[in-house]
């Protein structure tokens, strides 16, 4: 049998178009799969690293964040996993540098703690939105103990527990906001939260609000509402004797953050959980930090939740797709949509 061809987009430096060059083949090692990708998904993070080069450890360099498609090979101690598997991954480019795990090539290397099966119904496209909302979706939920995001930044530690596959989940008795409920780290932390049994209110655009109820949301409210502050504090009270957790921001911007502080001030303090360096200053009983999606926190997820999950219907893909094409040449336009900003959908470049 003949060695496949690799082929990848490579980042030479900062600020420059990709160049889709040949690439080595990865090598399964300890604990890994390298899946040949069917589907590669664009992140904002993405074109982050590509204009600035942050967190790019070695040149030239190969990134991107999930894949979908099918095993190629299995390294050693991996026992859930078989060569020809439909899988999902999240990649560790992020913290590895090596080029081989980066998402935007034709074969790449997943660690078998952050991958699972996909359902035979399930398209490799639709699939491939998932994996890195997941990761950090967990992130940003059920870290107990704050860790390092990057120099200076703490981890937010909300502590709350991993999503159930119970339908209906049994009610925690405690109260999320999520800012941003339309975009996709948004959505997949909505998700995750209500399948914990949590009771999600959302902020997101008024075209957006069905998009949001439909991944658990309890309440909607829209972000250019003038009095979104007072709507959001009086739902939070209007939920009971539910505790009040704080605010996940997936936008984590000045105008936000305004808005997270003064419903925090409103209702006392609590978790203020962003997916940017959270505000400079904030008041002692805020506790701010930004998620680090790459942790170890999410390998119950991976490997007890997202199959059976997904079969079900109780995670769905979502947002959903928007193709840009076929081809690694097809990321670089796809980078460029992914920039000038997309609302409920997520780009995906099929392989």
């Amino acid at each position: 049998m003949s060695t496949p061809n690799n082929q990848a987009a490579w980042l030479i430096k900062a600020d420059t178009p990709l160049e889709v060059k040949d690439s080595p083949l990865p090598i399964a090692g300890l604990g890994e799969l390298v899946v040949k990708n069917a589907a590669i998904a664009i992140n904002p993070l993405d074109f982050h690293m590509q204009d600035t080069g942050v967190f790019i450890q070695q040149w030239p360099a190969i990134f991107g964040c999930e894949v979908a498609g099918e095993v190629y090979e299995v390294g050693s101690n991996v026992q859930r996993f078989a060569k020809g598997n439909r899988v999902i991954g999240h990649t560790i480019n992020l913290v590895s540098g090596r080029p081989q795990d980066g998402a935007f090539a034709l074969y790449t290397i997943i660690p078998a703690d952050k991958a699972a099966i996909l359902p035979d119904t399930i398209s490799f496209t639709d699939g491939v939105v998932v994996p890195f909302a997941l990761e950090a979706a967990v992130c940003a939920l059920s870290l107990k103990v704050p860790g390092v995001a990057m120099p200076g930044v703490s981890t937010p530690a909300l502590g709350l527990p991993y999503p159930s596959l119970q339908q209906p989940a049994p009610s925690l008795g405690k109260t999320l906001v999520v800012y941003g409920g339309s975009s996709s780290v948004g959505a997949m932390t909505t998700q995750l939260a209500t399948a914990a049994g949590i009771h999600v209110i959302s902020i997101a655009g008024a075209h957006n609000f069905e998009f949001s109820k439909r991944c658990g949301a309890a309440e909607v409210f829209n972000h250019k509402d003038p009095s979104i502050v007072d709507k959001v504090v009086e739902a939070v009270e209007r939920s009971g004797q539910h505790e009040f957790v704080g605010i996940f921001d997936a936008i984590s911007a000045p105008e936000t953050y305004a808005n997270d502080l003064a419903i925090l001030a409103k209702l006392g303090g609590g978790h203020l959980a962003c997916s940017h360096p959270p505000p400079p200053e904030v008041p002692a009983n805020v506790k701010a930090g930004m998620i680090f999606a790459v942790n170890d926190i999410a390998t119950p997820v991976w490997k007890d939740y997202v199959t059976p999950a997904l079969q079900t219907g109780k995670l769905q893909c979502l947002p959903p797709p928007t193709v840009d094409g076929r081809g690694l040449e097809h990321i670089q336009d796809a980078l460029k949509k992914s920039k000038a900003g997309v609302s409920a959908t997520k780009l995906v470049v099929e392989l």
